[in-house]
């Protein structure tokens, strides 16, 4: 900022500058600054100066500071003659410290420390002069014996850093608008990480709870088609479809998703990531570790064998009317995601997630490797023996994680439109500019969705007149004017009497 003279009523101020200026020179730099642009407006730039003036980083020409009242205008300012900034406190001096190291004999251990048995070969006044020659003198310190984490303790790690990293690719501040946490078990998550098999499919402890062997030969049948000769299968003209009806019934009649009514809407709210191709795969790695170990081995099943069969040219269609592909989709779409209410508009959210799904179940239904190796590296570093230096957290290096914290009102309306919002007007998007469906059709699924998600409805149709728009009515044709209709009704002739005189 150019500092020069100023004269205010018949006064000369040194070394101050007007408001104006003031504006002028910080707009132009925050202009030219690659983290702002020219978009800053010089609004913008005045109530960044009201900042600075109530900050103290900048003051009045007669010393007054502390209130939001900067103008552009012709008043004088100026810095204040000493820096605003507190000064940082004094690192404690250990120089002369008398260095005193634990003695390897002590077995007294603290809450947090395990006594560790080391063999003495020399007592610590004599480790301590012999290195001291070595290295000089060094700050004071400790050693740090960690306890063996429980089973219990390494599942809430799990748990907590598998959330933490589900918020950061959604992108949100909080997951607490798309999932109640407290749903999420961890012992799931940490049986769908290690108890697989050398295909990564989940191995089930409760073998109760294992699908049918004569639904995992049917699956088989139609995913290998047509090399099953060791089922010993029949060969009459559509076999093909009755076992696929049998997979098909089998399924239909869950009372629960495979993605359980808990999940939908994280997995809804995943669908705004399908532009972005990498994140959706990494979300919905995160999202499927969540879910029951049998539900999660199912869906493993179900999405390889609908992914080979229409893959499969040697495989006859299994309908006259429909590609193998998009009957895939139909028939399965609503055992893999579906909400509670159960509404159309489920289907079209439905379809989206499963043909990614699809596309890619090799790398969605497997284990993170990047999330796999950051917990087990935490979970090293808690166990490990560290030194502790006097006035050093050892534990600052590598914070424990977090995956909730409070926000504002603002930023929950904002994450909840990016969330889950987004994807739901994208789908009324798509409801409105199809033209395949009939003119009921659409608005039996418009009203629907108006019942259903009144806030993304209303932004899209604000008034009658804009929804009106989309059902244009047809200019109804005026009946034809009668002629009768022009003339007088009808008066009965009266007959009157004269009198003569």
């Amino acid at each position: 900022m150019p500092l020069r003279k100023h004269r205010c009523r018949f006064k000369s101020y040194e070394r101050c500058f007007k408001a104006s200026e003031a504006v002028d020179c910080l707009h132009e730099l925050l202009g030219s600054n690659q983290n702002f642009g020219p978009e800053v407006t010089r609004d913008q730039t005045v109530k960044l100066l009201k900042k600075f003036l109530k900050n103290h980083v900048i003051e009045d020409i007669k010393g007054r500071w502390g209130k939001e009242d900067f103008e552009d205008d012709g008043h004088l300012y100026r810095f204040p003659p000493s820096s605003p900034l507190k000064s940082y406190p004094k690192k404690p001096s250990c120089g002369k410290e008398v260095i005193k190291f634990p003695d390897w004999d002590e077995t007294k251990a603290g809450p947090f420390q395990e006594h560790i048995p080391v063999k003495s070969v020399m007592n610590s006044e004599m480790w301590y002069k012999r290195h001291s020659i070595a290295i000089g003198e060094v700050p004071a310190c400790k050693l740090v014996f960690r306890r063996d984490l429980t089973q219990t303790n390494i599942e809430e790690i799990w748990k907590s850093m598998t959330l933490s990293r589900l918020q950061k690719v959604l992108g949100l501040d909080s997951l607490d608008e798309v999932l109640d946490t407290k749903l999420v078990n961890s012992k799931h998550i940490v049986q769908n990480v290690y108890n697989v098999n050398k295909q990564g499919i989940v191995i089930l402890e409760d073998k109760s709870k294992e699908l049918p062997h004569w639904i995992l030969s049917a699956m088989k049948c139609l995913a290998n088609w047509p090399s099953c000769s060791d089922l010993k299968q029949p060969t009459y003209a559509g076999f093909e479809r009755d076992v696929f009806k049998t997979i098909v019934d089998y399924f239909g009649q869950m009372k629960e998703p495979l993605l359980t009514f808990h999940f939908f809407d994280i997995f809804v709210s995943v669908l705004g990531l399908l532009q972005k191709p990498s994140k959706a795969v990494e979300a919905l790695q995160i999202s499927c570790l969540l879910l029951p170990p049998e539900n999660r081995k199912r869906l493993q099943l179900l999405v390889r064998m609908m992914a080979r069969i229409s893959l499969n040219q040697d495989l006859p269609p299994l309908s006259e009317s429909v590609r193998t592909r998009t009957l895939m989709v139909q028939v399965f779409s609503h055992c893999i995601l579906c909400s509670k209410d159960e509404i159309d508009l489920d289907e079209l959210l439905a379809a989206k997630l499963v043909s990614f799904l699809m596309d890619n179940y090799q790398e969605i239904l497997s284990v993170p490797s990047a999330l796999k190796s950051s917990v087990e590296d935490h979970v090293v570093h808690l166990q490990r023996v560290q030194i502790r230096y006097a006035g050093a957290d050892s534990d600052a290096a590598l914070p424990p994680p977090s995956f909730c914290h409070q926000i504002t009102t603002g930023e929950f309306e904002y994450q909840r439109a990016t969330g889950s919002q987004e994807p739901l007007a994208a789908l009324l998007e798509e409801i409105v500019m199809n033209k395949e469906i009939s003119v009921k059709d659409k608005k039996k699924k418009l009203k629907q969705f108006q019942k259903s998600y009144p806030e993304v409805y209303r932004v899209r149709f604000p008034s009658p007149e804009t929804e009106a728009m989309l059902f244009p009515e047809k200019a109804k044709q005026k009946p034809p004017i009668l002629m009768w209709a022009l003339k007088k009704p009808f008066q009965p002739f009266h007959r009157t009497r004269s009198f003569r005189m």
